[in-house]
């Protein structure tokens, strides 16, 4: 059999169709030391500047200065080691005021090589800080803000340590990952510490307690804004006398006393926005609040159910005040946040106000979308997109940030069905998502280029939103962003590739050299990043699954790539898809030489047997569909019998007997199959026990297991030996049932095949069993081959074909029997030859079914018909064929058949028809 190729759709969730949606960074971050600034050298990686004749030192201060703003900190570093000149501008304050270490690991040595630049550092934002030294060492004294994640393992000794440095902090923000061991008396060290704190939000806290409640109240002045998030317990009394305070949230916080709170609360002068979205809230309280306090403009309230499960609650006799929520599935007073005309002005909120409400929005939605809570797809359908968008275009870059992380999510859910996805793909595309995304490809913000780029990984994996993305350019757009020295950059451009590379948008992904890109990633990036090696693999290996991408992708040296992937690359996705990559290069039969040169790749072979031992089922299957393709090639099925990969099918066939997907049947079966091309191997495979697990895949539930199983077995029934294993192993009663009841068309032909191979009567001298059983069991056999036979020629059509053997007779039985699937057929010389003995076989059964499958290698559109046409004509098969069609014993089908025959071999002239050699040493 041809080889095939794995589509660029695949049938297993687990595979192709993988969400390409999560930052889950398992192998550890870039190191921010002085090496990682260093430019990689790579042509491809680096922009290309044209060549100039001005002289870049008489460029004017300010213009160098501002040539700096435009560049990512790792660039800026890089730039001003080139001079002194360039140092200097490099180490200018104005370039330092903020520093983002999200993409990097941050620790004391990192912060070492940066503290030379940070002495009028104002900002910093971190994920997962391996110390407090590491910020101390900053020495940033003039530190206002600090925004930190993913920081487990924070007490109150580190965190004193970091706010006791920094008297000057304004904000300080510690979000998902922080808080279960800062306690409250943390809380009383920041008050104390950090006069002019403005802001102030902590999550995740057991209990904030009065007492530093109060404290903040006594020692921060200035403080106006103040969440708890997910807390379990807050003192909601204690907060009412923090009398600065103007915005409020207490998301998602679990024991509130919400009588407690509307009195205290709205007793508060500044008190302007309000959130308790994601809490027990109730409308009395809602209702309360909104109407005693003068202050409050603002309150966000998304998906609180008791609130929203009272029918009897009007949200619209809140006069001049806005009351964000979700009832019966409408978003009540968001047109405000979306819209700017005078119909709205007087809910406009102010834009301190506006500011805290699109932070507020953009954290509880993200929020939202990653807890995948049940009941809100009314919600997201009707607003989702239209929210996201909206917030992806704010001023705020955090906002911006969230909300793009947002949106990837909200397009891709986790219990989404295909048509809920659709919708919501549908919809960012509608609401012109496609160009804001791309806008924020253009920000030189890493971190927004890895966002946004995920959002249009996940909005790719539909059909018609990747056909946009495509057409406005997105291919372009991603290959650019696939070659960033930001690793989540380059990861999340590849997978977007990944995803765009399942339709027709490969095309485009080749033309625009994505080819040479997706190379550069597996060389220029270590091997211990897997999610980076998957995705870049994952999309090589949909465009291999292209005739002409697999020589571009050969001739770049992709199969020594893959090889060397799958050999040192211990990330189980990453091998998957570089097993598959190399069945798609080997899976274009004859077309052009890939499949001999994986063959040639040192360790190649090895490497694919090997794998087909790995514990990750995805792993194994397409290490065992490159044997399958491999396999066809005769010189690779030398070499893979000699490297031991005839047990190794064999044995993965054995274990695919319990319990396993169709795909990996299908693909061990498929191994065995070319395998079984050459009788030495075929005979090894019936005595290493192969026989048994293709019966048992023969009773498969799945059909397209059934027609490879069927060809392995077809294979294996050409020598007596395994012929007589079949019968022992009830193989007859599994071939006749598939033979008579497959949904697969080729299925039942092969089936027919093999069971005719068995009952052609080579078997009779090497019988163990009692020749009476064999009579029976050979009874059976024919029996269900006549059966299959019968399917095709109904008696009217026999009669009349009967009666008169025209062409145009003829042609239309050929029409009503061919078989198309049947095309990737290709026999070898020594199966041709026992199909026309068979002719001559007593059996009036087998002569039919011997006429029927000549029919069908020798029909003029088959791939391989020339080839069988040359072997019949080589061996003087037409004169048999002749006078097969002339003997009165002949049945009449099988005459018809044989008429056929004879025309197709008309249809070839003999000198044109000089097939190449067998593919088969049967």
């Amino acid at each position: 059999m041809n080889p095939r190729v794995r589509q660029r759709v695949d049938e297993d969730g687990s595979d192709m169709n993988r969400k390409v949606r999560q930052r889950v960074d398992e192998d550890g971050k870039d190191n921010v030391g002085a090496a990682s600034y260093l430019l990689t050298g790579d042509e491809d990686a680096a922009p290309k500047v044209q060549e100039s004749s001005k002289d870049w030192s008489s460029l004017t201060y300010d213009l160098m200065l501002h040539v700096f703003t435009l560049l990512d900190n790792r660039d800026r570093a890089s730039l001003a080691s080139t001079c002194t000149t360039l140092r200097s501008l490099g180490a200018s304050p104005h370039l330092w005021s903020s520093l983002d270490l999200r993409a990097h690991r941050f620790d004391d040595s990192a912060a070492a090589s940066l503290a030379d630049r940070c002495a009028d550092l104002e900002k910093v934002r971190f994920d997962d800080l391996d110390s407090a030294a590491a910020l101390v060492n900053l020495k940033a004294k003039k530190l206002r803000e600090i925004t930190g994640e993913s920081c487990e393992n924070l007490t109150d000794a580190t965190l004193a340590m970091i706010i006791a440095r920094h008297e000057a902090l304004e904000s300080l923000d510690l979000g998902r990952g922080f808080g279960e061991r800062i306690t409250s008396q943390a809380i009383k060290i920041i008050a104390i510490c950090c006069p002019k704190l403005k802001k102030l939000r902590i999550s995740r806290m057991i209990d904030v307690s009065a007492e530093a409640i109060l404290s903040l109240a006594e020692h921060c002045p200035l403080l106006s804004d103040v969440g708890f998030l997910d807390c379990l317990n807050i003192n909601e009394e204690a907060l009412g006398k923090v009398v600065s305070l103007r915005y409020l949230s207490v998301t998602r916080t679990i024991n509130m006393n919400w009588r407690a709170a509307e009195e205290s609360w709205g007793k508060l002068p500044n008190l302007t926005g309000l959130d308790v979205s994601r809490t027990g809230v109730n409308h009395e309280t809602v209702s309360r609040l909104l109407t005693t306090s003068k202050s409050l403009k603002v309150v966000c309230a998304l998906n609180c159910p008791v609130l929203e499960h009272d029918a009897d609650f009007n949200p619209g006799r809140f006069e001049g005040k806005l009351l964000i929520a979700k009832f019966n599935n409408t978003l009540h007073g968001i047109a405000p946040l979306f819209f700017e005309d005078n119909s709205s002005s007087e809910m406009m909120p102010e834009d301190d106000t506006r500011r805290w409400l699109e932070g507020n929005l953009s954290r509880t939605l993200l929020s939202l979308t990653e807890s995948n809570l049940l009941g809100l797809n009314g919600f997201w359908q009707k607003d989702g997109a239209k929210l996201f968008l909206r917030l992806m275009q704010s001023s705020q870059e955090e906002v911006q940030e969230r909300a793009t992380r947002g949106l990837a999510s909200f397009i891709h859910l986790s219990d989404d069905s295909d048509s809920i996805y659709r919708e919501r793909a549908d919809s960012v595309v509608r609401d012109g998502g496609i160009p804001i995304l791309f806008k924020l490809t253009e920000s030189w913000k890493e971190s927004f280029q890895a966002e946004a780029a995920k959002a249009i990984a996940n909005l790719s994996l539909n059909a018609d939103a990747a056909k946009a993305v495509a057409e406005a350019g997105g291919v372009s757009v991603l290959l650019g962003l696939a070659k960033s020295r930001n690793r989540l950059v380059a990861q999340e451009a590849a997978g977007a590739i990944w995803n765009l590379s399942l339709g027709d948008a490969y095309k485009a992904i080749s033309r625009d050299g994505g080819v040479n890109v997706l190379m550069d990633l597996l060389s220029r990036w270590s091997y211990d990043y897997g999610e980076l090696m998957e995705r870049a693999a994952g999309a090589l290996a949909n465009l291999a699954g292209d005739e002409n991408c697999s020589i571009d992708i050969a001739k770049a040296g992709g199969a020594n790539a893959l090889v060397m992937l799958a050999r040192n690359c211990e990330y189980a996705g990453a091998r998957e898809h570089a097993a598959r990559g190399l069945a798609n290069l080997a899976a274009h039969d004859d077309s052009n030489n890939n499949n001999a040169a994986i063959g040639e790749v040192p360790r190649a072979l090895e490497t694919i047997i090997q794998l087909t031992r790995s514990r990750h089922g995805g792993v194994r299957q397409e290490a065992a569909g490159a044997l399958w393709n491999l396999a066809y090639d005769e010189n690779n099925r030398k070499l893979i019998a000699e490297l031991g990969g005839v047990e190794a099918s064999v044995a993965l066939a054995n274990y695919c007997m319990d319990n396993t997907s169709s795909d990996l049947q299908k693909s061990a079966a498929g191994a065995l199959w070319n395998l079984s091309n050459s009788e030495e191997h075929s005979i090894v495979i019936g005595r290493e026990g192969g026989i048994p697990p293709l019966v048992a895949l023969a009773r498969s539930e799945y059909e397209d297991v059934h027609e490879v199983a069927a060809g392995a077995l077809w294979n294996l029934s050409f020598t007596h030996v395994n012929a007589l294993l079949i019968v022992e192993e009830e193989g007859v009663l599994a071939l006749g049932r598939m033979c008579t009841s497959s949904p697969s068309k080729m299925a039942r032909f092969l089936a027919a095949l093999t069971l005719a191979y068995i009952f052609d009567g080579r078997l009779d001298g090497s019988v163990r069993a009692s020749p009476k059983h064999l009579a029976n069991v050979r009874r059976s056999g024919l029996k269900y081959i006549e059966s299959y036979i019968d399917t095709f020629m109904d008696p009217q059509t026999l009669a009349t074909a009967a009666s008169s053997y025209t062409s145009s007779m003829l042609a239309k039985v050929l029409k009503r029997v061919r078989i198309p699937e049947a095309d990737i057929l290709k026999c070898s010389g020594k199966e041709i030859e026992r199909f026309v003995t068979m002719l001559r076989n007593p059996s009036p059964v087998l002569k039919k079914l011997a006429a029927f499958a000549l029919l069908q290698f020798t029909v003029p559109e088959a791939s391989h018909a020339k080839h069988h046409v040359s072997l019949m004509h080589d061996a003087g098969d037409p004169k048999h064929l002749r006078i097969g069609a002339a003997a009165t014993n002949m049945p009449h089908e099988a005459k018809i058949f044989a008429k056929i025959v004879l025309r197709n071999l008309e249809h070839h002239q003999p000198e044109c028809s000089k097939g190449k050699t067998a593919s088969t040493s049967k």
